[in-house]
């Protein structure tokens, strides 16, 4: 539904800016109407930045995620009963958020016109965690989601417009890993059941 919107409120921004833009006189109410529908994008792709960071919505974001763990419990890898890895969840808690983490301040680099990084393969962003800075990695998310957030709030309305799109896939691929984050917390047992549904 948010995706719905999200193209609704882009095409309305393009067509009331192409609109304003070849008009030699653009009405007050078009003009309005244009700083109406940017400031509805803005406020939106916020939204969905905040939900996935540090505001419990329909589901809780990544700072309660990975609040109270220890570099001990972030580096737990799921077990079958055998011992072995699953492979359906091959991943500890502190590898999904160093993947998070790298991908949120390559995105960022990429918005802010700096370098970027190209991993070989996805894995290498899981793989390089390390649990003696379990605390940093959280404190360096936590920094990086605050600045995609802040230049979200602060970008002029064309380049809100050509980073929008970008900025909804970093909010759904957040959204994914912080949910793989707590099938990893419950299959773990670190994770308490009264507190699936925020309230």
């Amino acid at each position: 539904m948010k995706r719905i919107v999200l193209i609704i409120l882009m095409t309305a921004c393009c067509s009331l800016g192409l609109g304003a833009q070849t008009a030699s006189r653009s009405s007050t109410s078009t003009q309005k109407a244009t700083a109406d529908s940017y400031n509805a994008l803005r406020t939106l792709l916020l939204s969905e930045l905040r939900s996935t960071h540090n505001s419990a919505e329909w589901f809780f974001p990544i700072d309660t995620a990975v609040s109270d763990m220890t570099p001990e419990q972030a580096k737990w890898i799921p077990t079958n009963a055998s011992g072995k890895i699953n492979p359906n969840a091959n991943h500890s808690v502190g590898m999904i958020v160093n993947h998070l983490l790298f991908w949120n301040a390559n995105a960022l680099a990429q918005l802010k016109g700096g370098p970027t990084q190209n991993p070989n393969t996805n894995d290498e962003t899981f793989n390089d965690f390390n649990p003696a800075k379990w605390a940093k990695t959280v404190h360096d998310l936590d920094a990086v989601m605050n600045s995609l957030e802040e230049l979200v709030a602060r970008t002029d309305d064309s380049t809100l417009l050509q980073i929008a799109r970008t900025i909804e896939h970093i909010s759904t691929h957040n959204a994914y890993h912080t949910g793989k984050i707590f099938y990893v917390r419950k299959l773990q047992g670190s994770w308490k059941q009264d507190n699936d549904v925020p309230k």
